[in-house]
């Protein structure tokens, strides 16, 4: 800053002191360069410093009666508007214990009596200087929280369009409309939010994992795209040649999963791969609920023949959302059910087909999972199988 130019009127320093004298000085040296404003106590340098123009630098003087600078400056700490805004104390002491206890309250630097001219307007350009600096870096530093928020944002609708383009693809081989997959991912929503809190399903459930298995729910029948058509398509009821291919899609979309991750790990460079523990986690879920929600709790499910808690969490509540829409829903080979009758099915699979607690929670929020299905109900009903 040239002090031999004019007057920056934008940049005000607040000049506080109870002697008519030391403000006359100082507001005389000062106002060439600055726009000054004065307060002759304590109390009045609080209100000139939250109003308007607020001080960009605050020349506070000890000694002052009522409410002496130490004092002040404990109070312009405290406030959010005023706590960023430095100050120098004028004083005509030089005892080093006064100036540790002024540094210690947020001081910024001192000035002693009798004023030194060109000291003085060093000071205050340095501090001025450094306040300005910290100010950019403050902008900059917002401009860019704002920038990495902006890309993670756009990064996560990358992901969740891509993830809902691959469901699509897998449910438009099916002659689904898409409907299914919003209304399984709702009533996975639904269950894991009723279920965070339960000490069974917690660790499952807890801090960013309840997202990504909602995330991912719609994933669960990515491996029909590995199903013929005959079979996929087939209007009529399935042999059972039919159903065991049939059976075999969780295990085709979970390897599918898995070769997406090693291949993409395999390309990765050192970098890449350190950082890909979030995405790599969210495909672990997926992966689980492709190959477990066919799995059901006595054993008697497929692909693996897992039972109780050996099936993941994820997979038990995509288990009973899925059995839900099917039920519920109008399919090419079967009318929808009633509700009454939906319910009583799910109800007699309590314990063997699904976990017990998710059962119950079902039967806590069932007038929920009816309004997720007559929301997103499909306009022309086609069907799946399995």
């Amino acid at each position: 800053m040239d002090h031999n130019t004019a007057p920056t009127p934008t940049i005000t320093v607040l000049i506080v002191d109870d002697t008519p004298q030391n403000l006359m000085v100082l507001g005389e040296l000062l106002q060439p360069f600055y726009r000054v404003r004065v307060a002759n106590s304590g109390e009045r340098a609080l209100r000139a410093a939250n109003s308007q123009p607020r001080p960009d630098i605050i020349l506070l003087d000890v000694m002052m009666p009522e409410m002496d600078g130490h004092a002040v400056l404990r109070r312009l700490r405290e406030e959010p508007n005023t706590r960023q805004i430095p100050v120098i104390f004028i004083t005509a002491m030089n005892a080093a214990e006064d100036e540790e206890r002024g540094f210690a309250l947020g001081a910024v630097d001192y000035i002693t009596k009798p004023f030194v001219p060109a000291i003085v307007l060093a000071r205050v350009r340095t501090h001025l200087e450094l306040k300005q600096a910290r100010d950019r870096l403050a902008q900059e530093n917002d401009w860019l929280e704002r920038e990495v928020a902006r890309r993670m944002s756009e990064n996560l609708l990358i992901q969740d369009l891509s993830v809902r383009a691959l469901a699509c693809l897998a449910e438009a081989r099916d002659n689904e409309t898409g409907h299914h997959i919003i209304r399984t991912q709702g009533y996975v929503d639904l269950l894991a939010r009723r279920l965070v809190t339960h000490e069974r399903f917690r660790p499952s459930l807890d801090g960013a994992r309840l997202a990504m298995v909602v995330k991912a729910a719609p994933l669960h029948d990515i491996g029909k795209v590995g199903i013929p058509d005959a079979i996929l398509l087939k209007p009529g009821r399935l042999n059972t040649e039919e159903f065991d291919t049939m059976k075999t899609h969780p295990a085709i979309g979970a390897e599918a999963i898995s070769r997406a991750m090693e291949q993409a790990l395999a390309q990765a460079n050192d970098a890449m791969a350190a950082q890909a523990g979030e995405a790599f986690a969210f495909l672990r879920v997926a992966h689980e609920i492709a190959i477990g929600h066919h799995e059901k709790w006595d054993g008697s499910g497929y692909p693996q023949g897992l039972s109780g808690d050996a099936i993941p969490v994820s997979a038990r509540l995509m288990a009973l959302a899925d059995v839900f829409d099917a039920l519920i829903c109008r399919r090419v080979y079967k009318a929808a059910m009633t509700l009454e009758q939906t319910t009583e099915i799910i109800v007699d699979g309590r314990g063997k087909h699904f976990d017990p607690d998710v059962v119950d929670t079902f039967l806590s929020c069932r007038d929920q999972f009816v309004e997720i299905a007559g929301r997103h109900a499909d306009p022309d009903p086609q069907g799946e199988r399995a």
